[in-house]
């Protein structure tokens, strides 16, 4: 298994460099049959490739992907090392352990019938290539485990996340001369002012909202206005985060955005962007993640805990779907994005052990 994850982090895949995917998605292809027996269908959208095995008539989905964060030249800063049981490297948390657990966890079984494996290319920019896909594969299954990293360096499992949206407000303006006669103009900057105050005041008008995953959060993130220095702005943008713990939430914070007020005479608003991963709710997890922890006391592992937390993955796709999902069954460890990115060896095993157990108990 070590052998294999070095393998996997020495193949730079950077989510933005298509050429490096192409390479990385050969590597994992290449693993995925040795260690399978079966060669992969490869889907390539838009540039992205992704790969899919269907054993049988799946009743089970095995997510995970194979890109990562890391620009390319990572591994000069970041190279591959295991030091006192500690795996290190670019996306070997996040998630080519889990690859690797993934592939060692199927072929431990004495059948593969009733599985679908899914590995795509793009989830670390929102999986805009591959979300019709994740939805197609899991529709009609009856479990998806998304081998995420887990949630801690104690194993923790993910069983609820948040939902994202994202926009772009674009204030429209009137351009004039500054000093001449700022008058004849429409200030897109100042209406911009007024919609960054309204938009961070969203939040607080969902009070009451809450969950497992905590209050829904509304951000203001980046700003522009403007193209020169002497002219009023005719233009302006303000993007916006939305991190969202139910789909009622997600709805609502939609027409509220979509419903903004304009403040300054004469200008327009017009929003891009919208929804986009439906929030995980732990209602979606809640028996798989019953199923876990009895299996892990049978393994004589430690007690399993469920954290519900703010990222999202292609979890809440499968769960959006209503397939139950279960996450963060991957790599053991912590700092994933971060120079601290780590994996423990040790527990590679025992989480491939219990990943092919959760298999077999769900797909009958």
């Amino acid at each position: 298994m070590l052998a294999d994850l070095e393998e996997l982090v020495r193949c730079e895949s950077f989510s933005a460099d298509h050429e490096a995917l192409a390479r990385s998605a050969e590597v994992v292809g290449a693993m995925g049959e040795r260690i399978l027996g079966t060669a992969p269908e490869m889907i390539v959208v838009d540039g992205v490739p992704h790969l899919r095995w269907v054993f049988g008539s799946p009743r089970v989905l095995l997510m995970g992907h194979h890109d990562t964060v890391w620009p390319m030249g990572s591994l000069r800063t970041h190279p591959w090392s295991v030091v006192d049981g500690i795996a290190r490297g670019p996306g070997v948390l996040d998630m080519k352990s889990g690859l690797v657990q993934l592939f060692h966890a199927l072929a431990s079984l004495p059948s593969r019938d009733g599985v679908c494996v899914l590995v795509n290319g793009d989830e670390e920019v929102g999986s805009p290539t591959s979300r019709e896909l994740i939805e197609e594969s899991a529709r009609g299954c009856a479990a998806a485990f998304v081998l995420e990293a887990s949630a801690n360096e104690s194993g923790a499992l993910k069983v609820a996340r948040k939902g994202t949206s994202r926009y772009e407000v674009v204030v429209h303006g009137k351009a004039a001369h500054a000093g001449l006669e700022p008058e004849k103009g429409v200030n897109a900057a100042v209406e911009a002012a007024h919609q960054v105050l309204a938009i961070a005041g969203l939040a607080a008008s969902m009070a009451g909202v809450d969950s497992a995953l905590g209050a829904p959060t509304v951000t203001p993130t980046l700003l522009s206005a403007g193209s020169t220095l002497n002219t009023v702005p005719a233009r302006a943008t303000v993007s916006v985060d939305v991190r969202v713990p139910t789909k009622q939430t997600q709805d609502r914070i939609d027409d509220l955005i979509r419903e903004l007020p304009v403040r300054t005479v004469g200008a327009r608003l017009e929003v891009l962007g919208g929804k986009r991963r439906p929030p995980m709710e732990p209602a979606s997890s809640a028996a798989l993640f019953a199923l876990a922890a009895a299996i892990a006391e049978e393994l004589g592992q430690e007690p399993l805990r469920g954290l519900a937390v703010g990222g999202a993955s292609d979890g809440n796709y499968t769960a959006g779907v209503g397939c139950p999902t279960l996450d963060g069954i991957g790599g053991v460890g912590s700092g994933a994005h971060a120079d601290s990115e780590h994996v423990l060896v040790a527990q590679l095993i025992p989480r491939s052990e219990l990943l092919a157990r959760l298999i077999e108990r769900t797909r009958r």
